[in-house]
This record gives structure tokens, C-alpha cells and sequence, in this order.
């Protein structure tokens, strides 16, 4: 089996709440670093003994309880958000690795329960401390895990298109700016030149009429 079909296989058995509690970006990050036997098997916690079961059956390695330093398992919970006390400061937005909160600068924000993987990433950010994260009242499934990898993905994605489009705006930019700089340091240049031959052939004249005298 080759990495890249290990890696898809395990992916395949991680809950993609993309909590990055396992130490790793996302789930698809993780997977790969269990392919690569870099990480153990029973770091995430969202999945739980079950999760990590089905890992080592798949890799035919003895199952290990959760490592509870990287936090409990427990029901499935959602992020709401205090929507009187938002402020709007869209950090939570940012936050979100699945788009599951909606909103705009300096507007209220609201978190898309059916889709909220509650993995917690936008209590932190949160600068009014106005986001709780309480029962979701029903359990996590696969077709979860499937739109939420997929939201995931696109959301990445998205924010690889916006950082290759300011690269591109950046080098554009600096480049317009370089332009008139370099052909003014060029015209800066030339009149240097043009003032340091007149006055070498001033000097060169003067040097003439003396040695004629």
C-alpha cells in the first residue's frame, strides 16, 4: 500500500472535526504524520477509544488508551454565540477551519449549528469572551466527518487562492514602484555623468589654454 492510499485510509477514520488537538492543523495533517509512523495512534480525542479501535486494527497495532493530554473524549458539543455582546471583530470567523460561523465586520455573527464541528478553535480568539460551547443534543456521523472534510478542504483552499492573489498584488505593486525609481536613478545617473564630463572637458580646456600660455 503506498503512503499517500495509508494516509487516505486513516484519514477516512478520523472524525475531520479538524481540531487540531492532536497537534496537528487538521485531520488530513495527522493522518499523514500516523502514515509517516511519526505519531501515535491515540491522539485524538474527538474520536475517542472507538477512533483509535479502528486505527489499530487498520494498522494492525495493539490499541492504547487516549492520550488525555490532549484533552477528553466526550459528547459532540457547538459553539453559540452570545449575540447581544458580538462585537463583530470576525476573529472567530478566522478561527473556524470548516466556515461554520457567518457574519461581517462589525455585524453580528452567528454559528451554523447543523455544520459547527465544536471543536472550540473560536472560544480563544474571542476578544468579549461572548462564545460558549454547549451540548449539540445529537451525535457526530459519518456524513458529518464527510462535510465537514469537504468544507474543510474548500476553506483551505480558499485561503491558498487569497495568499497567491496578494503575492501576486504585492509583487505588483512592487514592482510599479520599482519602475519609476529605477528610471529616475537611471535619469540621476545620466546627469551625474553628463555633469561630470562637462566638467572634465571644462578642465581639460582650461589645462590647454595654460600649457599655450
Amino acid at each position: 500500500m503506498s503512503g499517500a492510499d495509508l494516509t487516505d485510509r486513516i484519514d477516512a477514520l478520523l472524525p475531520q472535526t479538524q481540531c487540531t488537538k492532536c497537534g496537528h492543523e487538521g485531520c488530513r495533517p495527522y493522518a499523514q504524520a500516523i502514515a509517516a509512523g511519526a505519531e501515535p495512534i491515540n491522539r485524538c480525542p474527538p474520536g475517542g477509544d472507538e477512533g483509535i479501535a479502528a486505527l489499530a486494527g487498520l494498522l494492525s497495532v495493539p490499541i492504547v488508551p487516549l492520550d488525555t493530554t490532549r484533552g477528553e473524549h466526550g459528547p459532540l458539543l457547538v459553539a453559540v454565540i452570545d449575540e447581544a455582546h458580538c462585537i463583530g471583530c470576525t476573529l472567530c470567523i478566522q478561527a473556524c477551519p470548516v466556515d461554520a460561523i457567518v457574519g461581517a465586520n462589525k455585524r453580528m455573527h452567528t454559528v451554523l449549528a447543523d455544520v459547527c464541528t465544536g471543536c472550540d478553535l473560536c472560544v480563544p480568539p474571542c476578544p468579549v469572551d461572548c462564545i460558549d460551547m454547549v451540548p449539540a443534543r445529537r451525535a457526530w456521523t459519518p456524513d458529518d466527518a464527510s462535510s465537514s472534510r469537504q468544507r474543510y478542504q474548500a476553506r483551505n483552499a480558499r485561503l491558498s487562492r487569497l495568499a497567491a492573489d496578494n503575492a501576486r498584488l504585492m509583487a505588483d505593486t512592487a514592482q510599479s514602484a520599482a519602475t519609476p525609481a529605477a528610471e529616475a536613478a537611471a535619469s540621476a545617473m545620466h546627469d551625474a555623468e553628463r555633469k561630470r564630463s562637462a566638467v572634465e572637458s571644462a578642465l581639460a580646456r582650461a589645462r590647454a589654454r595654460r600649457a599655450g600660455k
